[in-house]
């Protein structure tokens, strides 16, 4: 299959310049050419009329599995009404411009092979699996009655995490996720907003459990993130080997310093915050998260501010759970108030690359990279928040060089 885009502004996100009017030829889902006619005819031929033509979207930290902010109701779903609430979820992700994403925890390769297959219109998944986490930790989210465990080597499970105590469970649940395919791992060390027991300043996991995880990572060849808000939480994390760092809300210059010094990577994740803080208590998010929420969501740009100056290698993610991850694009407008344009693309388009692997392939167009675009109306240099309006103003996402239909919730 072969797809000309013409008179479209290309985006170079390596010198992050607007390079002018080029023909992008996409072939087999992969960048053949771009400023030379195509000989030959096209099967899809898009006037871009003067507009930006721009590499798709990445967001380095989605949860699809998460496919409600309702935790009471989720917890009574089955598979078959996760499959289609995360399909829906994952097809509208793909609208909004997202050709490419990491997932931080949750089981998703179910519908990572309905994508592949055709299945369902989805971005290209860059998965942790299930999320590791200690008993009463951020990812150990039943709130029910539960038996007292038998034996410390007892790891109960579910969609979303394995909670594993001590390094030698945490060693096999690293393991067991490596050998299921995850790309990654997650773990976390500190409390969260969504979770309903630990407090968002606990430390969670030891140096032990830590090491654990990331050497097992690490003979992989791949890197661990962790979720961590507290400045105890984010040094133990990056001390021990952890690569990023998500969310980071509460850390503070010395925290800020190390993780430079460590070549450790921030991904903020600040559209949540202001989601769950202005549409939470209508989804049903319970009144203690509520309250959590507040905390980190007066925090989020001034954690920036202090990772911009200390020098952090900054991602860029959203983190944003069922129903609002529609404001999924807001991220770009939120950054804006602290970022320029180019830094806020870098992080998007360079950074997250990497981190999924996919370096030279994705947030890129040039020859043998992905065919995924997205065609603006304005320029994003000029103005990043424009984005943040995906329906106003793009006009066309390609994934592989075929179109995809603009329906964004």
């Amino acid at each position: 299959m072969r797809t000309v885009i013409r008179n479209g502004n290309l985006l170079d996100t390596g010198a992050m310049s607007i390079v002018g009017e080029q023909t992008v030829v996409i072939e087999d889902g992969v960048v053949a050419s771009l400023g030379e006619e195509p000989a030959g005819d096209a099967d899809v031929s898009i006037d871009a009329g003067g507009a930006f033509v721009l590499p798709g979207f990445i967001d380095a930290h989605v949860h699809f599995r998460l496919a409600t902010m309702d935790f009471r109701r989720i917890a009574q779903w089955t598979e078959v009404e996760f499959g289609i609430v995360m399909a829906r979820l994952a097809r509208e992700t793909l609208a909004r411009g997202f050709t490419t994403v990491r997932d931080l925890g949750g089981e998703v390769s179910g519908l990572m092979r309905g994508i592949k297959a055709g299945q369902a219109q989805g971005p290209r998944i860059f998965h942790a699996g299930r999320m590791l986490t200690q008993t009463g930790g951020h990812g150990d989210a039943d709130g029910a009655d539960r038996p007292v465990p038998d034996c410390a080597c007892q790891m109960p499970h579910t969609a979303f995490s394995i909670i594993a105590d001590g390094a030698d469970a945490v060693r096999k649940a690293a393991r067991h996720n490596l050998r299921d395919g995850s790309d990654f791992l997650k773990i976390h060390v500190s409390g969260g907003v969504a979770s309903p027991s630990d407090p968002l300043d606990s430390v969670q996991y030891t140096v032990d459990e830590v090491r654990a995880a990331t050497q097992e990572a690490a003979n992989r060849h791949t890197y661990v993130a962790a979720h961590a808000y507290t400045p105890e939480a984010i040094r133990l994390a990056v001390e021990n080997g952890v690569k990023t760092i998500e969310h980071g809300n509460l850390l503070d210059k010395d925290v800020a310093k190390l993780m430079a010094k460590r070549d450790a990577i921030l991904v903020p994740t600040l559209s949540t915050y202001e989601a769950m803080h202005d549409v939470g208590q209508k989804l049903g998010l319970p009144e203690a998260n509520l309250r959590k929420n507040t905390v980190v969501y007066e925090a989020g740009l001034a954690s920036l501010e202090l990772a911009k100056g200390a020098g952090v290698t900054l991602g860029y993610g959203t983190d944003l759970i069922g129903e609002t991850q529609g404001r999924q694009n807001r991220e770009f407008a939120i950054r804006a108030e602290v970022e320029s344009a180019k830094e806020i693309l870098h992080a998007m388009y360079r950074v997250n690359a990497d981190l999924c692997r996919m370096g030279g392939k994705a947030g890129v167009l040039a020859p043998g990279a992905f065919g995924d675009v997205v065609v603006a109306k304005t320029n994003p240099l000029d103005d990043i928040t424009a984005l943040a309006a995906p329906k106003q103003t793009i006009t066309h996402v390609l994934m592989g060089g075929v179109p995809v239909a603009r329906e964004v919730a």
